[in-house]
């Protein structure tokens, strides 16, 4: 059957009419734009802000033992890690020639009394003598010069029984000091301790002459001091007293992590001096060359367990601020306001709309801040909002 071109042409153009329709129909939906927002609740937690530095451990009470007079080392009577009393003989120096000095001192010593017992019986006769010669004196039976010279005796031997008790006394200050060099042949623990460093071998000889060898250190591991350095761009956050935690490398464990408390106890007015640089003249010229000014703080920590050992490596957190369960939002999510501290902007989701909220902020981290007002808990919170076509992801070469 063949239709009448009229209707053939009403009938092209009806179709066309539709296939324009539902191309306008597709192309209106893939170019309708969908808007995404992406939320978080708002939560509770602990929050705090801190500094973070870096510091070494060393122990808060320790002493360098060293050896006061020279010779060989006879015996060590300890070995690093070994645990000490105060009173307890570390080691024992050669004490032969130290013993010969006491033995000449004592035989120059007992000599100078032989002698002054010498001289005290030639006083006595002389005070004989003088006081024959007044006698004769006055019985005009002696001459005059022999009586001046009976005087004269006299005094030479007070003179010399006062010399000799001068060089008896220099004498026994010598055996004194010599005794006591004696005595420093075996050295003695000054305080009680653990021996962290020996650096002494039985059989070395130690010359003491000119400066004192140290042989090995003592340190009380039940307190340690934390020597941290805290950057120019920081040390004005931190103050005495504050309070402070550290974790080590050992100690490390994600979320739990050990964590040893204390206050800070001092900060050093003054950086420590490169090494090389003999005058504080020269320490303008490590900051001129772009270095990082690092300052000292000192902080104390019980060690009773004796997990802490010396020269351990800390990451240390100085706490400026803390806050248990507060309520708590993402930094990104909130908006400062210029001039006003403490005030922020955020978007909340409410009944599907996006509003703005103004927020009362207070401790912040890196990544969070504190709520005071202006949010509730579970408020979905507005992090992001993405607009994309609505057939940008379906048609993909």
């Amino acid at each position: 059957m063949r239709w009448p071109v009229p209707r053939r042409l009403a009938a092209t153009a009806a179709a066309l009419a539709v296939l324009a329709l539902l191309s306008w129909l597709l192309w209106r939906t893939l170019l309708r734009t969908v808007e995404t927002v992406d939320t978080v609740p708002v939560t509770r937690g602990d929050i705090e802000a801190t500094v973070a530095a870096v510091g070494t451990l060393q122990p808060l009470s320790y002493v360098d033992v060293g050896a006061q007079v020279s010779g060989q080392i006879r015996r060590i009577a300890v070995q690093p890690g070994s645990v000490v009393g105060k009173g307890d003989l570390l080691v024992e120096i050669d004490p032969a020639v130290q013993q010969a000095k006491v033995d000449t001192d004592r035989a120059a010593l007992d000599s100078l009394r032989a002698q002054l017992e010498l001289a005290q019986a030639q006083h006595e006769l002389a005070q004989h003598n003088a006081l024959r010669q007044r006698l004769l004196v006055a019985q005009h039976s002696t001459t005059l010069q022999e009586a001046q010279t009976a005087e004269a005796e006299l005094r030479v031997a007070a003179a010399r029984m006062a010399d000799l008790r001068a060089q008896i006394a220099g004498a026994q200050s010598v055996l004194k000091g010599d005794e006591a060099l004696l005595g420093y042949t075996r050295i003695y623990a000054p305080m009680a301790g653990t021996v962290v460093t020996l650096d002494a071998r039985a059989g070395q000889t130690l010359n003491a002459a000119y400066q004192t060898p140290t042989l090995l250190r003592i340190a009380d591991l039940a307190r340690m001091t934390v020597w941290t350095e805290v950057s120019e761009a920081d040390i004005g956050k931190v103050h005495p007293g504050m309070p402070v935690y550290f974790t080590t490398l050992g100690g490390q464990d994600g979320a739990d992590a050990r964590r040893w408390q204390g206050h800070v106890r001092q900060i050093l007015p003054a950086p420590p001096r490169p090494q090389g640089q003999g005058d504080a003249a020269a320490l303008p010229a490590a900051g001129a060359a772009g270095k990082v000014v690092l300052y000292t703080v000192l902080f104390d920590t019980g060690n009773a367990d004796g997990a802490l050992m010396p020269q351990m490596s800390a990451q240390v957190f100085f706490v400026q601020a803390y806050a248990a369960d507060a309520l708590v939002a993402p930094a990104t999510a909130l908006q400062a306001m210029p001039g006003r501290p403490g005030a922020a902007r955020a978007q909340v989701l409410e009944n599907g709309r996006v509003v703005q909220r103004e927020v009362r902020t207070g401790v912040r981290d890196r990544l969070r801040v504190q709520v005071l007002s202006g949010l509730e808990e579970g408020e979905p919170l507005v992090t992001a909002v993405r607009r994309e076509r609505a057939g940008a992801g379906r048609f993909r070469w």
